[in-house]
């Protein structure tokens, strides 16, 4: 249980931190005052002081701000002010903190597969695994098995093995490998899973190939990007049941994933960024993507809101989110049996 409790209070903090630090990189080129940097609300725990920047460490981990100069209606209209910066540059200040999110993302699972998974060796049709009990198992299969040809037609790679056994669902196939220098014909039926042929095989893996680990992390960021977005499509739509988890759930869910293998908790990690990031953008009063409205606005009528009544949309905005906070948190309470 302390283990997960340390583990949470690390990833949640991470995921502030890099989301408040976009923020604060680009208000910073933008040349608008960062009053104070913040992780955490509520009391204070330290403090000091670099520069024109406070920096501020809070009881409560689940939070952090980066209060800017301009952001309240009754700061005096000094140098650095966020309200009298360019509508483009305050745009980017904005979003900066969840790009800074999908950044994170593509990163934890980029490193998923520099340092723990491997890179799939997709230019070799040599096997890398065998799933025991499988079709692939019970032919005869072993690792490192060279698939020569499939029903006679020869293997140059990984995708052309994927391509013929996927096209052959429950049809018996004839696969020759080369093992030890010596060839073995195999006859296999492939299961039959969403109309395509699977008999239990992966390629050879290998770590530490830098290009291939990042363009993996960008194709699993917008994998689960569209993930994300179906599955909002689907509760909507009713599909699927509404499942909303808030901190106290998801530490549940860290708690799990912790006996699973670090690489899922860093594609966990990874997937909660990418939630963040989204949530921030919505256009939600008092989140980011709500002040980006008012900035849209603004654009359009030439002329900002009266920052008191902004602020008043946004004092709203907060308050049902805290009330909504504290709904989520019973029903994870109650889920769990707390």
């Amino acid at each position: 249980m302390l283990g997960t409790i340390i583990a949470s209070i690390i990833i949640f903090g991470l995921l502030i931190f890099v989301h408040e630090l976009g923020h604060f990189w680009v208000a910073k080129w933008a040349k608008i005052r960062v009053l104070e940097f913040a992780l955490g609300f509520g009391k204070e725990l330290f403090s000091w002081e670099k520069g024109e920047t406070r920096y501020t460490l809070r009881l409560f981990p689940l939070g952090g701000f980066c209060r800017m100069l301009g952001e309240d209606p009754d700061d005096l209209p000094q140098e650095g002010n966020f309200q009298e910066k360019p509508l483009a540059k305050r745009f980017g200040v904005l979003v900066a903190g969840s790009a800074m999110n999908f950044l994170l993302a593509i990163v934890l699972f980029a490193l998923v597969f520099f340092l723990l998974l491997g890179v799939p060796v997709t230019d070799s049709p040599r096997v890398g695994k065998v799933v025991p009990q499988s079709r692939a198992f019970e032919a005869g299969m072993q690792e490192n098995d060279l698939i020569v040809a499939i029903d006679g037609v020869k293997m140059n790679d990984w995708n052309s093995v994927v391509s013929k056994i996927s096209s052959s669902p429950e049809k018996e196939i004839t696969i020759q490998v080369q093992r030890d220098e010596q060839d073995f014909f195999l006859s296999v039926v492939p299961e039959e899973a969403d109309g395509r042929g699977l008999i239990g095989i992966a390629p050879v893996y290998e770590k530490y190939d830098f290009f291939s680990s990042i363009m993996l992390g960008f194709n699993y960021f917008f994998f689960w990007i569209k993930m994300i977005f179906v599955g909002f499509y689907q509760m909507i739509m009713r599909i699927i049941p509404a499942d909303v988890a808030g901190p106290i759930g998801i530490v549940s869910v860290i708690g799990d994933v912790m006996q699973e293998g670090i690489s899922n908790l860093f594609t966990l990690t990874a997937v909660i960024s990418i939630n963040l990031g989204i949530i921030n953008l919505l256009p939600i009063p008092a989140l980011d993507g709500g002040r980006l409205v008012f900035l849209l606005v603004e654009g359009i009528r030439g002329r900002p809101v009266d920052p008191k009544k902004e602020g008043f949309i946004h004092f709203i905005g907060f308050t049902v989110l805290i009330l909504l906070m504290i709904f989520i948190a019973f029903q994870d309470i109650t889920r769990l049996n707390l």
